[in-house]
């Protein structure tokens, strides 16, 4: 657990948690702790005991605001993408009049970059600091928009190139995914709407504004992850007509094949059967005769299938 006492964006280091209790002369509180540190926050800031259940679930916590007396409890979803997956880390967030407390189970990225901006805007207030962590969560979910709309051209390229069985494994699991986000959106979308609309005391009539910002950019978020539940639908069914026409290529070059030889097929059957009465039988070049017979027609169709591009 950190403790940081924030004053136009400057960071003090603050060694006792009870200093945290009372209000600053100026600035304000950031408590930045883990799902461990709740055993001792939670008595001495009059956490609600189900905003703290909520913090220990085990299960994905849906995004949501909870409003108490003395404090709000936010939870907000931070999206990562490495490529093979996406990954939700729930940020849980108790904001009061003087303090605003963090709480994770993972690593959060946006904690790490917030910190210059909060330096660049000589923030001093815990709305206003909650405000540019929430605007930076939903910015991360476009640059991992860009990297899922970039992974989705390679595959549609890789497909229409070279179709492999893998493809198939890989639109599934990409889109099981993007509806799963979608999902989540919904939720953290509305949360971000209530920041804007609902008259909350404990933020600023000022900033509330500029909250519609952000659930603009969520909403356009939602709106681009429905494109790509979209697209992955439309990658499925490339994927099947490329698997269609490498069939029909497969037939078609079967068939030709089989059409070479039937007739060579008909003058060996004619040329196997166990006659005395056959004069070409006899022929003393009549063997060599047939081979040559037999290699022209063949040469003959190739030459004409091949001219019909059929092989």
């Amino acid at each position: 657990m950190k403790i940081r006492l924030v004053n136009n964006g400057v960071f003090t280091p603050v060694e006792e948690i009870e200093m945290a209790l009372t209000a600053p002369a100026e600035g304000f509180y950031w408590i930045d702790a883990d799902v461990e540190d709740l055993a001792v926050l939670q008595p001495l800031f009059s956490m609600h005991d189900l905003a703290v259940e909520d913090c220990l679930s085990e299960e994905e916590q849906r995004p949501k605001i909870e409003i108490y007396e003395s404090h709000y409890f936010i939870v907000v979803n931070s999206i990562r993408f490495d490529d093979e997956e996406i990954f939700l880390r729930a940020l849980n967030i108790f904001l009061g009049r003087h303090f605003i407390i963090t709480v994770t189970k993972q690593k959060i990225n946006e904690l790490r970059t917030l910190k210059p901006l909060l330096w660049e805007q000589e923030v001093s207030q815990p709305d206003r600091f909650m405000y540019l962590l929430i605007d930076l969560i939903v910015d991360n979910y476009f640059l991992v928009g860009d990297r899922i709309e970039v992974r989705i051209e390679k595959l549609e390229e890789d497909i229409l190139m070279h179709t492999k069985k893998s493809h198939l494994n890989e639109i599934i699991g990409l889109r099981s995914e993007i509806l799963w986000l979608k999902k989540v959106l919904g939720p953290q979308k509305e949360v971000i709407n209530t920041l804007n609309k609902r008259d909350l005391r404990l933020i600023d009539d000022q900033l509330q504004k500029y909250f519609s910002d952000i659930y603009e950019n969520a909403v356009k978020i939602s709106e681009t992850f429905e494109t790509y539940r979209d697209l992955m639908g439309n990658l499925r069914e490339a994927y099947q007509s490329s698997i269609a026409n490498r069939a029909n290529e497969i037939m078609r070059v079967f068939t030709a094949i089989t059409t070479v030889f039937m007739p060579l097929t008909v003058i060996t059957g004619i040329y196997g059967m166990n006659f005395d009465n056959m004069p070409e039988l006899h022929t003393r070049y009549g063997y060599f005769v047939v081979i040559g017979i037999m290699v022209a027609l063949g040469v003959s169709m190739f030459c004409i299938f091949r001219k019909k591009d059929w092989v």
